[in-house]
């Protein structure tokens, strides 16, 4: 049988590492960004305006390239500030399309006509049409208000989430020693993916563009839930193994727990891969940004509950938690 947890503290040290990279990447973020934030805001969060413009081409027009950059001056002329410009990549060769985001909320009716009847004229001068009516209705506001408010949301999720997930585990193992450390570790794993997932999306940030928006935070929580489910599966069968097996070490239970539950979490993990990757070939920006935090979340859910849940629990059996060291060699004596 292949002893994977007398390799657990290379899997701290690989975890370690990653965490650390997203560290130094939010701190970076922290000193780039004006909301002073970990990772690049949205308007979902700091409140403001997202536009989508869309150009076609004129027929019987020579048409000459609109730029990001000429999209973002019409915007900064009409007094936007902070001009945040994507070009949308699509199937369609005869169109441009462009997501525009500011932090101006635009609810001045005068000024979004001002806007528009700009880049109408830059269309035409480059031989393009412009789609006024597409402007119109694919464009939306957030109050700073709202943003704030979905903040603290995500927030009180994340930690109602970790006291639940404690409490279920360690109702439900109830029967097995040391319950809580069950449902401890599995929190850790929790909170393990979270940092990763958010470093990671604040690399990204800085090298891509992504910003955080309300996607990220269903992201975020989807993985959650799933890191705990795969964490509870792998616990279970240790429950039912210590039963079966009363009076071997608790590490070979750990071990025998793991070689049976292992294949089918890789194969559920694949079959989700293969449907996150097809909506990353057919998706659009928003999505496969979407696609991508699960991803990554995927992959570090995975790996957690092997790599980061079960070896605490063989480490804490073993009173290597250096907080935790005294209390565990007491009980053990």
């Amino acid at each position: 049988m292949f002893n994977l947890v007398q390799y657990r503290r290379w899997f701290y040290l690989f975890s370690g590492l990653i965490i650390l990279a997203g560290i130094i990447a939010m701190g970076i973020s922290i000193s780039q960004y004006p909301e002073r934030s970990i990772v690049r805001l949205g308007i979902d969060f700091t409140g403001g305006s997202l536009f989508e413009v869309r150009l076609t081409n004129t027929e019987g027009a020579t048409q000459t390239p609109i730029e990001g950059s000429d999209i973002s001056k019409q915007f900064t002329d009409a007094g936007m500030q902070d001009v945040r410009v994507q070009r949308i990549v699509g199937t369609d060769a005869s169109q441009d399309r462009f997501q525009v985001r500011t932090n101006f909320v635009a609810q001045n009716g005068e000024l979004f006509k001002q806007i528009s009847d700009k880049i109408n004229t830059l269309a035409t001068e480059h031989g393009y049409n412009f789609d006024a009516a597409y402007f119109q209705t694919n464009q939306q506001s957030v109050s700073p208000a709202i943003g704030g408010e979905v903040t603290i949301a995500a927030v009180i999720a994340t930690a109602a989430a970790s006291l639940l997930v404690l409490g279920f585990i360690a109702l439900a193992f109830r029967q097995v020693t040391h319950s809580f450390r069950y449902g401890s570790t599995a929190v850790i794993a929790m909170i393990h993916d979270v940092l990763v997932m958010v470093g990671v999306f604040s690399i990204l940030g800085l090298i891509l563009g992504w910003e955080a928006d309300a996607l990220f935070l269903t992201g975020l929580l989807t993985v959650v839930g799933y890191s705990v489910q795969d964490t509870i599966v792998v616990f279970d069968r240790i429950r039912e193994n210590s039963q079966r097996h009363r009076g071997e070490p608790f590490e070979l239970i750990v071990n025998r727990s793991v070689t049976e539950t292992i294949q089918r979490s890789i194969t559920t993990q694949i079959c989700v891969a293969f449907v996150l990757l097809a909506l990353v070939l057919m998706g659009s920006g928003a999505i496969r940004q979407f696609v991508g935090i699960l991803l990554i979340g995927l992959l570090s859910g995975a790996y957690s509950s092997i790599g980061i849940a079960i070896p605490l629990l063989v480490s804490w059996e073993r009173g290597e938690i250096p907080f935790l060291n005294q209390g565990a060699k007491a009980k053990t004596a």
